[in-house]
């Protein structure tokens, strides 16, 4: 398929300089945790990084004791900012690959983790879990869509990084990104936010996993509030253990593809603002319409006034013998 360059201007000073303010001081030197150095990956040629996967991987350009933060399937506001202050108040950085109709949906998010000197990779547009089970046409098709979106959505140029979701990849697909330049970065250590709600628990498996491995690139989530409450604690933890981080970079931006940009840009180049929930949960705009639904909900299971019998009577009047017992006492009265 024919390629082409992302129009917008000065597509290179992206990989050398960062927007206003993304170098800003440190509030406290003393604690903050810094960038020791930044690796630019060369992805023209693909390949992955990482050691979660059974794929041939690239050789770790990590050094003992080193790691790279990662953030998936944002962005979400209340969640990717306060992460955000977190990464400044340490005065470090972090490469986030979002997911395309997210990134769509909160664009302004999407331009402040660029405007605050992180790098953005792609996670697909969908977030599909099954990506290496779908049609390869199909597959691709929402890689591609994913790179388009979350570029259209940050306004510039953004690195050939990606990450498959569920970490499920395969051959086929690795061969795909090679072919486009792109690069696949899957985890060394699993901080498993997505399935521990407590923060001390959060912290005290993400600095195992560290500690076990030395160092590696991390994966978090920023769609996670638990996230957000236990990162300031593991960042803390990290500069007094002796870790340093490790940002990455690319060497050339990501290369887009016409009919993918077309696919997510109406008449004008203005963005399509798809109607349909992001892939997990409704966005921030959506809570007070939840909320009304449910308010009506709640008034149409009641009847003259009295709410609906209470979940334990519903369930005594389950058994035929509570049921007869209950019409009983009503025919009597």
């Amino acid at each position: 398929m024919r390629l082409t360059n992302f129009k917008f201007a000065a597509a290179l000073l992206f990989l050398t300089s960062t927007a206003p303010g993304a170098q800003a001081d440190c509030t406290d030197p003393k604690t903050a945790l810094g960038v020791s150095r930044i690796i630019e990956i060369d992805a023209s040629k693909g390949g992955i990084y990482g050691a979660v996967t059974r794929q041939t991987k690239e050789p770790s350009f990590l050094k003992p004791k080193e790691v790279v933060l990662t953030f998936d399937d944002g962005p979400m506001p209340w969640i990717t900012r306060s992460i955000l202050d977190t990464l400044d108040r340490f005065c470090t950085k972090a490469t986030f690959f979002e997911v395309g109709r997210m990134a769509l949906e909160h664009p302004n998010v999407t331009q402040e983790v660029v405007a605050r000197g992180h790098t953005l990779g792609a996670h697909t547009m969908t977030h599909p879990f099954n990506l290496p089970r779908m049609e390869e046409s199909a597959a691709t098709d929402d890689i591609e869509q994913g790179f388009a979106a979350v570029a259209l959505a940050a306004g510039t140029p953004i690195a050939p990084f990606f990450r498959f979701p569920g970490l499920a990849d395969s051959p086929a697909l690795i061969r795909y990104l090679r072919t486009r330049g792109i690069a696949a970065f899957t985890v060394d250590v699993v901080s498993n936010d997505s399935y521990i709600p407590d923060k001390s628990r959060l912290i005290a498996r993400t600095l195992a996993g560290i500690e076990q491995y030395q160092g590696g690139i991390i994966l978090f989530h920023d769609i996670k509030a638990v996230t957000a409450k236990a990162l300031p604690d593991i960042l803390a933890a990290l500069k007094a253990r002796g870790y340093t981080v490790v940002q990455m970079r690319s060497k050339i931006p990501a290369q887009l593809l016409p009919e993918a940009v077309a696919e997510v840009t109406i008449d004008g180049g203005r963005t399509k603002r798809r109607r349909k929930l992001p892939f997990y949960a409704s966005v921030e705009p959506d809570r007070a319409a939840t909320t009304a639904a449910l308010r009506g909900y709640i008034k149409k299971k009641t009847r003259n006034g009295r709410k609906e019998p209470s979940k334990e009577i519903r369930r005594q009047r389950r058994t035929s013998a509570a049921h007869r017992a209950h019409r009983a006492n009503r025919s009597e009265h």
